[in-house]
C-alpha cells in the first residue's frame, strides 16, 4: 500500500471515528493548543486543492507562523456535519496534500486523528504498516520537531518492528513514541527506558 492508500484509508477511518461523536465531544478540546476537535478536522482538509500560490497568499494573511490557523478559520463557518461531508468527499488526498506520494498526509491525518482521539478517552490500534511509515516520516519533517526531540536517543517500540537512532533507548507503545517525539507531552508518561527522561526534559523547555 503506498502512502496515498495508507492517507485514504487513515482518513476513512477518521471519518468514521467522526460519525459517532456527540456535538458535545465535536467542540471538545483537541491536543492540538486551542483546537477543539472540529479544528482539528478543518486542518486536516485545508491542504486539499490548494495551490502553491493558494499556499503562499495563506502565509500572508498568516503571516507565515499562524499558516495552520488561516486554514482552519477558512473553515469555520461549516457545521459539523458538514465538516464531516468534506471529509467523506475527498477521503483521498489532493493537491499539496499529495506531496511525497501522499505521506505528507498521511503523516498529518494520523497525528491529528490521535490528537482528537487521546483527549476523548478514545483510544485505538494504528495499523502497523501505517504507524511505521508514519514514524519514519515524523523524523525526516522540518514541520516537526521529532528531528530534534529525538535525536541522540535510540527509539525501540515495544510493540511494532521498528527502530531509529542511537544512544539511550527510549521504550513504549509505538504509538505512545510518535505522539511524544512529535510534541504531545502527554505522552511521555507511557514511555520508558533511559531515553526517557532525556526526551521528558526537551519536552518541558
Amino acid at each position: 500500500m503506498d502512502g496515498l492508500e495508507m492517507a485514504t484509508a487513515e482518513r476513512t477511518d477518521l471519518a468514521d471515528l467522526l460519525e459517532t461523536l456527540t456535538p458535545g465531544q465535536w467542540e471538545a478540546p483537541s491536543l492540538c493548543q486551542g483546537w477543539r476537535v472540529r479544528d482539528v478536522v478543518a486542518h486536516v482538509m485545508s491542504f486539499d486543492g490548494v495551490s502553491l500560490l493558494g499556499m503562499f497568499r495563506r502565509a500572508i494573511r498568516g503571516r507565515i507562523l499562524h499558516i495552520n490557523q488561516v486554514g482552519v478559520d477558512e473553515l469555520a463557518s461549516l457545521t459539523t456535519e458538514q465538516l464531516l461531508h468534506r471529509l467523506r468527499a475527498h477521503l483521498r488526498p489532493q493537491g499539496l496534500a499529495t506531496t511525497f506520494g501522499g505521506r505528507l498526509a498521511l503523516l498529518d491525518v494520523t497525528i491529528h486523528h490521535q490528537d482528537i482521539r487521546r483527549p476523548l478517552g478514545m483510544p485505538r490500534q494504528i495499523p502497523a504498516e501505517r504507524l511505521r511509515c508514519v514514524l519514519g516520516a515524523s523524523l525526516c519533517s522540518p514541520e516537526l520537531p521529532a528531528w530534534r526531540l529525538a535525536r541522540g536517543i535510540r527509539l525501540a517500540p515495544t510493540d511494532l518492528d521498528w527502530s531509529h537512532g542511537s544512544g539511550p533507548e527510549l521504550t513504549g507503545p509505538a504509538e505512545a513514541v510518535l505522539m511524544a517525539i512529535t510534541g504531545r507531552r502527554s505522552a511521555i508518561g507511557e514511555l520508558a527506558g533511559p531515553g526517557q527522561p532525556v526526551l521528558a526534559g526537551r519536552l518541558g523547555r
